[in-house]
């Protein structure tokens, strides 16, 4: 699926037109092509994130209704965000961060710490701060992963991998009706992969075309519109939705 053909599908239906759609963590990646397609698919759209001058450049290619740059994980920030909308939301997307990997000897505990407030105490906080701004029938979309779902020494993204599931189960009764679902993505072809592959992205690109069984690597786009579907089906809650391209079937 390229990001041309996804976004023109979308164009065809409007599905969210009317509505706006918050995404925190806009300015890259899986954020700012979820927030592409909602635009194509007829929303508005608020921006967050941490780098100005990219989240001004992502406004401006989307035609944003507003931005607001700061860090996510600083609950002052968030409080504040939240206060400034003046008018009810339909959708709040929270996009991922990269994992933090170090052997439990060699543990920075305070990255781990912000590994932690990145991958589960920011979602609780958005979803508090949702309360009474978001609409019924809205969506909180949260962004996690599959890779951490095999045990590995030496990491606590596998208790983080599987928490969110169980978080959003929750969620998705104790907010009702806003509804409340999980992406887990795998290896998806983003800047962040690239920072944090180094020298060997092009070889996980190729190890992925070979062996996944949809003989191409998962891409933005891709996310996004499984996003936007998640926002317009008003029968999805408290689930987690894997998009990894067959990854984890080759065992």
């Amino acid at each position: 699926m390229s990001t041309t053909t996804s976004v023109s599908q979308i164009q065809g239906r409007q599905d969210l037109l009317g509505q706006t759609v918050v995404v925190i963590g806009g300015s890259s990646g899986i954020g700012l092509e979820t927030a592409r397609q909602a635009r194509a698919a007829g929303a508005d759209v608020i921006l967050t994130g941490r780098n100005p001058e990219r989240l001004e450049q992502a406004a401006r290619e989307l035609g944003a209704l507003s931005t607001h740059a700061f860090n996510a994980t600083d609950s002052e920030a968030l409080v504040d965000f939240f206060g400034s909308l003046r008018a009810p939301i339909d959708h709040v997307l929270v996009s991922g961060s990269g994992p933090y990997y170090a052997p439990l000897a060699e543990m920075d505990f305070d990255e781990a710490r912000r590994d932690v407030e990145g991958h589960l105490w920011l979602q609780l906080q958005v979803a508090r701060h949702s309360v009474g701004r978001v609409r019924p029938s809205g969506t909180l979309l949260f962004i996690g992963g599959t890779g951490g779902r095999r045990p590995a020494a030496g990491s606590i993204i596998s208790t983080l991998t599987a928490g969110l599931p169980a978080l959003v189960r929750n969620l998705a009764l104790e907010l009702a009706p806003v509804r409340v679902n999980l992406i887990a993505a795998g290896f998806v072809d983003t800047a962040l992969s690239a920072s944090l592959l180094g020298d060997k992205l092009d070889e996980r690109r190729d190890e992925l075309r070979a062996t996944l069984p949809i003989g191409r690597v998962v891409g933005p786009e891709d996310v996004a519109a499984l996003a936007v579907h998640l926002m317009t089906n008003t029968a999805l809650t408290g689930a987690t939705f894997d998009i990894d391209g067959g990854q984890q079937l080759l065992g």
